[in-house]
């Protein structure tokens, strides 16, 4: 940015901080040196709307209004209450935090505000210890095509309108959401919003919304609402589901490590003259965790619950009936006998 136009920043900055009246852009122009060299009301319109949206994206509350309805005239000033910044007393670590905050950022839309962040603290008189955080290189990385228009809507506070999957297999729906923010969890992006078509608040990742974000309606009409907790709102909605049992599983010696390290060893036991232990795990959904115990066969039995080992023996009989029909000039597989086999495998 030239100095010519970080002056005429400065000087518009106190102008509009030094009034408690909203100046129309006329007055401005005759107030506020720098604007007087526009060679046109065009050009000074030009100029005028930059130095707003500079003013914006460095985070100084512009506000937009009239001195009386009497006005046809749209003015501008600057709260001094919203502007200035209170006290802020960062611990050793926690400005180190802030500074490792500001690295982890991977994308341009998030970097700027991490930066402008730091200019903040800093005009503050609060120095960031960059240097605190050396030797360690976040990165949050952002790749879905939907990610900036979303995020540009968020900062816009727009309505959008977007085709989503709910499953990877499902037909795209076209959705209408207020955008509250994208929120990154467990290595995916979620938007957080109010569902028009559904009245409620909903969770979408990312990764299932088109590249055809479009927003809707007037700037500065969508905000979330005070106190909401966007991170509890994913967690809530994309974390596993709770705890409704304990599944006791005996696992053969030296096999299943994965799955031993989801569990909770219990007891050395002895399987069919095989060596090996019990162990427990937190049962959320038993379909899902028959899917892991069905890919072991005879190394892992279920002890309990019964409708777990019925829910393996459910998967074993389709990966049965799955390889039953054979590739041209096989021979075909005997399904029942593959099913008892597996059978005699879960007993």
């Amino acid at each position: 940015m030239s100095s010519a136009r970080v002056e005429r920043l400065v000087n518009l900055v106190l102008c509009l901080l030094s009034t408690r009246q909203f100046l129309t852009a006329e007055r401005i122009r005759a107030t506020v040196p720098g604007y007087d060299g526009a060679s046109s009301d065009e050009a000074f319109f030009r100029m005028f709307e930059r130095d707003k949206a500079e003013l914006r994206d460095l985070g100084i509350p512009l506000e937009t209004g009239r001195r009386s309805a009497f006005d046809n005239v749209d003015g501008y000033r600057i709260a001094r209450h919203d502007y200035e910044l209170g006290e802020i007393d960062l611990a050793a670590d926690e400005a180190a935090a802030v500074a490792l905050a500001a690295r982890l950022w991977d994308s341009p839309e998030l970097a700027g505000a991490a930066k402008g962040a730091l200019v903040k603290l800093r005009a503050a008189g609060v120095e960031v210890d960059e240097a605190a955080a050396a030797g360690v290189e976040p990165k949050v990385r952002a790749t879905e095509p939907a990610f900036s228009p979303l995020l540009a809507a968020v900062q816009a506070g727009r309505a959008v309108t977007f085709e989503h999957r709910p499953r990877s297999d499902a037909e795209p729906r076209l959705r209408t959401v207020e955008p509250w923010g994208v929120v990154s969890w467990r290595g995916r992006w979620y938007l957080v919003g109010h569902d028009r078509d559904r009245d409620d608040t909903r969770c979408f990742r990312l990764s299932r919304i088109g590249a055809k974000v479009k927003a809707i309606g007037p700037a500065g009409a969508v905000r979330a609402p005070a106190g909401t907790d966007l991170v509890d709102l994913v967690r809530e909605s994309a974390g596993p589901p709770p705890v409704i049992g304990t599944a006791r599983v005996w696992v053969a010696e030296g096999r299943a490590l994965g799955l031993r390290r989801l569990s909770r060893p219990a007891e050395p036991r002895e399987h069919a003259g095989r060596p090996g232990q019990v162990i427990e795990l937190d049962l959320r959904s038993p379909e899902t965790v028959a899917r892991w115990i069905g890919g072991h066969g005879p190394d892992v039995v279920v002890l309990e619950p019964p409708e777990l080992a019925e829910a393996v023996r459910r998967v074993w009989l389709a990966a049965a009936r799955a390889h039953a029909a054979p590739a041209d000039g096989a021979r075909r597989a005997d399904p029942r006998a593959a099913g008892q086999a597996l059978e005699r495998a879960a007993r």
